[in-house]
């Protein structure tokens, strides 16, 4: 089926100025024509359906490159979450290691086309044995040992590296998550041996006792969580997940150290995503600051909140200093938000994450949505299919009321999304209209 999307003001990610009268052609999953509306060839658009689009805006559909999906699994808590985001503009999101038995069917059933939802790339983790008693990993391996399968593995000196990276990949794995508790000589060996099988490598800003450093010098693909970056400043040797030095937080509020500074340059050079994930600390700080009004002035848990709830207020202006310092570097900074699910939330979480880019970062609201379209679809290695409206890539599309180059509040305008060439129209609600070839036509 062939759709011509007409008279739209397109941005299209690519960092062009936005584009008024503006005709995209859509011919069944992919891009086949993007150009002013006056010079469409006639034969493109003699079997074309017309949607006019006069004084709505066209953007690439947005990527949400950290989310956890299935810890624990609850199938409908997911899809329910993932149907508001899709809803919400989110064409594509990538799980940063769940419960991959669960995730591996969300993935089909939203590329087929069984359920609303936004496409899933995700991860298989490795971790050092001691990481293995965190309560999260049984809940991820219900049934089984955590550390002894394939999506969830243990790394010890004795691991069979080429044997547990191929054990991952068999998980339909876009990549592996090097989590905590290697050294930075293993984490380059998952690397080394990750590259030879062809799967990418996500991994933790910084792993215990990998520094920083060392977890860019392995030459992971993606760096999550900007604030673990100050741990290669760290006044002793890094040891443990669980055993994070002090932290200097004040000496990294300015967005100008040098330390982080050249981790910073080095990703650059590298081509390293960071999945920044800027916005989390903020919201930890708030939900701890309601639970410490809660327990009253006098309580020691009240006490020991208060202490936690500046920790996090820290990491947050920690957060907003060095995204935008990695940002001026010109680090490729994707849009991750590695929030809990809660689908009572009317709009994607992914949006709080955007206007902390601009508010916080120093970001203009076109290039807080290039991180969450072009930026996303680099750190998922799906720049020759995503993140941009161009011609041979995927027609993932969001369809908006207002301008969101203006003010990114326009994100809260959407019309219609469009996935893979179906249109799914917001105003839908809960049976959202599907416009376009289903899966099983």
């Amino acid at each position: 089926m062939v759709v011509a999307y007409r008279g739209a003001t397109v941005l299209e990610g690519t960092g062009a100025p936005a584009r008024a009268g503006t005709t995209v052609i859509v011919d069944g999953e992919r891009i086949r024509f993007v150009g002013a509306d006056g010079d469409v060839p006639t034969d493109l658009l003699a079997d074309a359906e017309v949607v006019d689009l006069t004084g709505r805006h066209l953007i690439p559909g947005l990527i949400d490159s950290h989310q956890h999906l299935a810890t624990p699994p609850d199938r409908a808590l997911a899809e329910a979450v993932l149907r508001r985001d899709l809803l919400g503009g989110v064409t594509a999101v990538r799980d940063m290691a769940d419960d991959l038995r669960q995730v591996a069917d969300l993935a089909r059933a939203a590329l087929v086309g069984e359920i609303v939802a936004p496409d899933i790339c995700y991860a298989a983790l490795m971790a050092g044995p001691g990481f293995f008693d965190d309560p999260r990993t049984w809940q991820v391996s219900q049934g089984v040992t955590p550390g002894e399968v394939p999506w969830m593995q243990a790394i010890t000196p004795a691991t069979d590296l080429t044997l547990a990276v191929a054990m991952a990949r068999g998980t339909f794995a876009s990549a592996i998550k090097v989590y905590a508790d290697l050294p930075g000589e293993t984490v380059a060996a998952i690397v080394a041996e990750a590259k030879r099988q062809g799967i990418a490598v996500w991994a933790h800003a910084a792993v215990f006792p990998a520094s920083p450093g060392e977890v860019i010098a392995a030459g992971v693909d993606t760096v999550s969580h900007v604030q673990l970056m100050v741990h290669e400043a760290a006044g002793r040797l890094l040891t443990t997940y669980r055993d994070k030095p002090p932290i200097d937080y004040a000496r990294f509020e300015g967005g100008d150290d040098p330390v982080t500074g050249a981790l910073f340059a080095q990703m650059r050079e590298r081509g390293i995503v960071l999945d920044a994930t800027a916005s989390l600390w903020g919201r930890i700080a708030e939900e701890l600051r309601t639970g410490e009004e809660a327990l009253g002035d006098e309580a020691t848990e009240a006490i020991e909140a208060a202490e936690a709830r500046e920790r996090a207020a820290a990491n947050d202006r920690v957060s907003a200093a060095l995204t935008g310092q990695a940002w001026r570097i010109g680090v490729t900074v994707s849009a991750g938000t590695d929030r809990d699910p809660d689908p009572e939330e009317p709009w994607p979480p992914l949006f709080d994450e955007l206007d902390f880019l601009v508010d916080r970062c120093g970001l203009t609201p076109a290039e807080a949505l290039r991180c969450a379209s072009w930026g996303g679809a680099v750190s998922m290695a799906a720049e020759d299919r995503l993140g941009t409206i161009e011609v041979g890539k995927q027609a993932d599309l969001v369809i908006l009321a207002d301008d969101p180059v203006v003010h990114l509040s326009a994100l809260r305008s959407v019309v219609a999304v469009v996935k893979r060439g179906r249109m799914f129209d917001r105003a839908g609600g809960a049976t959202a209209t599907v416009r376009g070839a289903g899966a099983g036509e």
